[in-house]
């Protein structure tokens, strides 16, 4: 482990590069987070955790927009699986740009490992790192607005009984009118996101009480550690590991409390690198299926709603192959069904 003080270069990490991890701790004066004012209660503190891979120029900027938050976290965790360094230095420079009290209030742990195969194994990392009161997962993409975090610790402070916080995504658009129509009809009971349509009324909603919902997008989401500190995301998801989201909402303790907080607002860029490039319909049936049959199919309401996704996914795919006048479709469709039984007969992680 590499220690500095907050005067020395974030460069002098280049003489450690064959290191598995590396970690940079910088010692803490009052963090923002922790302030008190007349009208404020106390936040509790954060980890902010980011895994990332291969995506410099979007690491870079996220890291910028934490750094000028309005209220700063306790403790960064990064963990980067790329096999290059564009990464750490766009997050050096990110650093040494960032303001003094940021700069002084943050703990920063990097760890560069290669070998980490997934979003997943990533997270779960990183979460034996965190030490906050509450963590905070971002994706590598993401730009925050300047009050981001402070608005989603204000949540907490509102309601002591929520286990987890989200925000809102601001440049999501809704998609065509004949898919909205398609998502009514066909995903239904546990396959219908409640998300998605919060995203796309974001500056309706800027002004809103946090509302309920019964998962999180990766992308943004953010737990108690007591509520989640034995948890896991599911490793035998790798790569993009579609649905490790809601799988992960799907086992939390019974009860939990969850809410998305419109004024905590973030832009997600969607970067195209490490993203699945094959057809959308793939992706889609490959994440609900992996739900249905680790979390789901218990019920027969949740057997009729999975029956009638997977005709209302059908009619999608002939239609799709008809236009094209091609089998592709087809085969996408078939592909994600049989993907999504693999890592659930390998999973490690049960529902509780």
């Amino acid at each position: 482990m590499w220690c500095a003080t907050s005067n020395q270069h974030l460069g002098l990490l280049a003489g450690f590069e064959e290191l598995r991890r590396v970690s940079i701790s910088f010692p803490r004066i009052q963090p923002w987070t922790l302030s008190v004012t007349a009208d404020r209660q106390p936040l509790p503190s954060a980890s902010v955790i980011i895994a990332t891979k291969n995506r410099p120029q979007y690491l870079g900027r996220t890291v910028t927009t934490l750094l000028a938050q309005s209220a700063v976290p306790e403790e960064l965790i990064i963990v980067d699986q790329s096999a290059g360094d564009e990464s750490r230095r766009g997050v050096e420079l990110a650093w040494l740009q960032a303001p003094p009290m940021a700069r002084e209030s943050i703990r920063l742990q990097y760890v560069k490992d290669p070998t980490i195969r997934g979003l997943a194994q990533a997270r779960n990392r990183s979460m034996k790192m965190a030490t906050a009161e509450v963590w905070v997962f971002l994706d590598d993409d993401v730009i925050l607005e300047p009050d981001f975090l402070e608005e989603l610790l204000k949540a907490y402070g509102s309601a002591p009984g929520l286990t987890g916080v989200s925000g809102v995504i601001t440049n999501y658009s809704p998609p065509p009118v004949w898919q909205r129509t398609w998502n009514i009809i066909f995903r239904r009971g546990p396959f219908h996101d409640e998300r998605q349509p919060i995203y796309w009324r974001a500056e309706r909603l800027r002004q809103a009480d946090p509302i309920p919902v019964k998962s999180f997008t990766g992308a943004l989401m953010s737990f108690r550690a007591s509520a989640v500190r034995d948890l896991g995301f599911d490793e035998n998801l790798s790569g993009v590991s579609e649905g490790e989201d809601v799988d992960f909402c799907c086992r939390l303790p019974e009860g939990a409390r969850l809410v998305i907080c419109p004024r905590a607002r973030l832009a997600h860029m969607l970067s195209p690198e490490g993203r699945a490039k094959n057809h959308w319909l793939r992706r889609m049936v490959l994440g609900t299926h992996f739900l249905y049959w680790k979390n789901w199919r218990r019920g027969v309401m949740n057997r009729i709603w999975f029956l009638w996704l997977n005709v209302g996914c059908g009619l999608l795919a002939s239609v799709a192959s008809v236009r094209r006048v091609s089998l592709t479709p087809w085969r996408d469709f078939l592909a994600g069904v049989t993907e999504a039984k693999k890592p659930v007969q390998q999973s490690s992680v049960t529902h509780p």
